[in-house]
């Protein structure tokens, strides 16, 4: 489960993190217009990054614990931004679509670190 969580966020965030650096008018058509879109890149450059870098600890034959508390505290973090500034109509609300996929993450990372190591142990036999 560990390393598949890795994957789908890890795959999720290198494709919204490179979308504005890619086509930055089809990113502002969904998202909205912004004042700042030195920012858009730099938050973008971020996002891309924390997904290359879960993307890598997927496949490392070692399971880093610091990669799983950077997945679950990006999405807690990326999704508590999106909640505070859709719901200010700072943003617009399909910011608010990204908050629900990132809640369920953060879920299925909580999941992760509190399932049984009994059950784990099982899955890997």
């Amino acid at each position: 489960m560990r390393k598949w969580l890795l994957i789908l966020q890890g795959i999720y965030y290198a494709l919204t993190g490179i979308w504005p650096l890619w086509h930055m008018p089809s990113f502002l058509a969904v998202t909205g217009p912004k004042n700042e879109v030195w920012l858009v890149v730099a938050v973008g450059i971020l996002v891309l990054v924390i997904g290359a870098t879960l993307l890598v600890a997927a496949f490392q034959p070692r399971e880093e614990k610091s990669a799983q508390l950077l997945g679950f505290f990006s999405a807690v973090g990326l999704g508590a931004v999106d909640v505070r500034y859709a719901l200010n109509d700072v943003i617009l609300d399909i910011y608010l679509l990204d908050a629900v996929g990132e809640f369920l993450l953060a879920l299925a990372w909580l999941w992760v670190f509190f399932k049984n190591p009994e059950s784990e142990a099982r899955e890997k036999s």
